[in-house]
């Protein structure tokens, strides 16, 4: 997978890249109604329980995300989904901190948009 678009995680002592696809988009839209309310869902959840739910969802969502393309390009060689459950059993509370910002990072690569601008003569310019 393409290391400009994913963060790397740990969990279970193996290593996932965090992803944020379209289709993770569109799941994250469903549910918090756009990338914008993200942040602000995180950052008001009522209490620690779920915040801790909010984040494993997402870790969950975006590391499947590169098993999914796994899956889609090498057929043969399938890997298992994470499940919120798996997600909850193999990590730590102080790790959910440090995905956090793993999580910010996918979803400023996924974001990020590159410009380029060509050089291109003004069209005011006079010809000679």
């Amino acid at each position: 997978m393409d290391s400009e678009r994913t963060a790397l995680i740990n969990i279970g002592g193996e290593e996932y890249s965090l992803v944020l696809t379209t289709k993770a988009t569109k799941e994250i839209a469903k549910r918090y109604g756009g990338l914008s309310n993200l942040g602000e869902k995180l950052m008001k959840t009522e209490n620690f329980e779920m915040a801790l739910d909010e984040v494993v969802w997402l870790i969950t969502l975006l590391a499947n995300q590169s098993v999914l393309v796994h899956n889609l390009q090498s057929p043969s060689k399938k890997k298992s989904l994470l499940t919120v459950e798996s997600v909850e059993l193999l990590t730590s509370p102080f790790e959910l901190a440090d995905y956090k910002n793993a999580i910010m990072e996918a979803m400023y690569k996924g974001t990020k948009r590159e410009v380029e601008s060509e050089e291109e003569a003004s069209k005011n310019a006079l010809v000679g």
